[in-house]
């Protein structure tokens, strides 16, 4: 079972800071809610894997979504354990996998160069970053309506957001536009690795509907999107050229630069239903 020392704060509040006053607007001392940022060690087996930043809330969702994305275990029950453990300055992880996911991340941890929240910029051979995803074989379709409806729900589901303005949301929700699950993070990519792993934790398929977040769309999300089984994917900013190429080639539904009334569709559009 999951382990987490202490609940770690999301938000501080950063006191006697000075609001400057542009124009006509004067001088003012404020008090200003900011998103917590700390270091995230993820150690597998053992063995430093990377070192992440991010907002350390949901750090078990988080793991287990980084394992579930990175390749590392095929489903939640492949993960055998999670600690979380406050150290100096952040934050350790500790996952237990069985020998086979153990191994490869030994493997892969040799191997990384770099460290980032993308799950694959450590990865020195660039043939590997562009290896082909699994196809999408889910489909669902999705009214206009719903997009709208999900896009105009998502503020009321974003408390770190609503204090700070400043952290990203990944968001689940049913081809009705309802949503049905939400998780925060200073960064995109950790946020859907929450959301992933939160949903792996509560047995909530991602077939079964589309997800949404506020964030340009990179081709990591594409990647995250497609190896979680999720069909669809919205994003409130522009798409990539890799993003659009790879969503298109692994036959994910994408949406982008999604507002009340206008959206691009990327790929998929035979997937997005008109209203009646």
């Amino acid at each position: 079972m999951p382990t987490v020392i202490s609940a770690p704060p999301a938000v501080e509040t950063m006191l006697d800071r000075l609001g400057l006053g542009l124009g006509r607007q004067a001088d003012a001392q404020i008090a200003r809610s900011v998103p917590v940022e700390a270091p995230i060690a993820i150690e597998i087996g053992g063995i430093g894997y990377a070192v992440m930043m991010a907002t350390p809330s949901d750090l078990v969702d988080y793991a287990m979504g980084f394992a579930l994305s990175e390749g590392l275990a095929a489903g939640p029950g492949d993960i055998l354990d999670i600690q979380t453990h406050p150290v100096e300055g952040g934050w350790v992880v500790r996952l237990q996998l069985p020998p086979g996911g153990r191994d490869k991340a030994i493997a892969r941890a040799r191997v990384r160069v770099t460290e980032s929240s993308c799950g694959l910029c450590g990865i020195d051979n660039i043939a590997q970053v562009l290896r082909p995803l699994p196809p999408v074989t889910a489909q669902i379709t999705v009214e206009r309506d719903a997009i709208s409806q999900a896009l105009a729900d998502l503020p009321n589901h974003q408390p770190l957001s609503q204090q700070t303005g400043a952290v990203h949301a990944a968001a689940f929700c049913s081809p009705a536009g309802e949503i049905v699950m939400v998780r925060e993070d200073v960064g995109r990519h950790n946020a859907l690795d929450k959301l992933v792993g939160a949903m792996a934790r509560t047995g909530l398929d991602p077939a079964t509907g589309f997800f949404l977040l506020t964030a340009r769309c990179s081709y990591e999300l594409v990647e995250k999107t497609v190896r979680a089984g999720c069909p669809m994917l919205v994003t409130i900013s522009a798409p990539t050229t890799l993003a659009a190429e790879r969503a298109t080639k692994a036959g994910l539904t994408l949406v982008t630069l999604a507002r009340a009334d206008a959206a691009l569709v990327v790929s998929g559009l035979e997937n997005i239903a008109a209203d009646d």
